[in-house]
This record gives structure tokens, sequence and C-alpha cells, in this order.
């Protein structure tokens, strides 16, 4: 069976625990009063698609949401071991964000040689609020880059979301297989 880790990093507030709720169907998705995450919470559940072809299969997902504390930066590299694929989320709401993203990109997805096609960052608008236009960093211009306001079109979320799985079950069946041809070889 296929099984993925995939990071939910990004600045404090910015509503990775609520987005990694919903993406895991775990009970409680509703924004509430903000209670932040320490160090890291892993969401473990199964997702079913075509991950390796036509036929369809169920693979192990890990959502790691992880604390936006710079205090649990020690943490990073642990929590950055083999993982397969990244979502960043940040709040366009706050400028603040908007700047710590290539720091969040950097050291999760270019310093472990995690391709940009297995990244995704969502801008998360919170209830009530409205689209701001944010200058995404130059280095993550290549990095698909999403809206998300989980009241108005969830469903657009959870088909971004398995999209990137499908990239990262890609990257995993096609590394799999050059180490099977290499053993034989």
């Amino acid at each position: 069976m296929l099984k993925a880790k995939v990071l939910v990093i990004g600045p404090c507030d910015s509503g990775k625990s609520v987005l990694s709720n919903f993406l895991a169907e775990a009970s409680d998705i509703s924004g509430g009063a903000y209670h932040p995450t320490e160090g890291v919470r892993i969401l473990e559940f199964e997702s079913s698609g075509s991950w390796t072809g036509n036929r369809t299969t169920t693979a192990d997902v890990e959502l790691w949401d992880c604390s936006g504390d710079p205090k649990f930066d020690e943490c990073w590299p642990a929590i950055a071991k083999d993982t397969q694929g990244v979502v960043i989320v940040y709040n366009p709401d706050k400028l603040d964000h908007e700047r710590e993203l290539e720091t969040w990109y950097n050291h999760f997805v270019t310093n472990q040689g995690i391709k940009d096609a297995q990244c995704l960052i969502f801008s998360y608008y919170k209830p009530g609020t409205s689209a701001n236009r944010v200058n995404i960093p130059n280095p993550l211009s290549k990095v698909r880059h999403v809206e998300c306001n989980l009241d108005n079109d969830p469903d657009s979320v959870r088909r971004e979301f398995k999209a990137l799985l499908m990239k990262v079950f890609s990257n995993i069946s096609h590394r799999q297989n050059e180490e099977e041809l290499s053993i034989i070889q």
C-alpha cells in the first residue's frame, strides 16, 4: 500500500489546523477560538484515487500539522525527514505572513529536495474576510497557489489537495520502480 507524509506548514495563526482537520475529514473543522499547535500534530487517514494508473486504490496519508511558532524551529529537521509533500498555508490578511513564505519554502521544500510539483500554497481566508491579491516571492512562483475559503468553495480545496496527492504518489511510485530496477541490475 502506498503511504505519504505531507507537511502542512506556515506562519502562526494562518489556518493550518482548520485546513488540516478539513482535509483529513476530522470532526472539528470550525474556526472557533485560536489555539496554537504545540510542535506538531499528525492526522492519519486513507485516501482513494487512481494514484499510479487507471485502477483506483487506497493510500495512507500522514498529514503533519506543524506549529508556526519559531520556538519549534529546532525540530524542523526531524519534522522534515522523509517528507514527500508540502502544503504551505498563510493568511493573506497578515502582511508578515507574505514575508515568511520564502523561509518556509526554502527550509521544507528546497532544502529537502522536494519538487515544486509536490508543493501547494493555500492563501487561507478566514470566515468573513475577502480576497486580497498577494505578491508571491519569485522562488515560489512555480508552485501552485490557491486561494482557499472553506465557507465558499470547500470542494475546490479538496480537489487541489487530491491533485497534490496524485503528484506525490506518482513520485513515490516512480522512486520505488527505480529502486526495484537498480536491485535487479
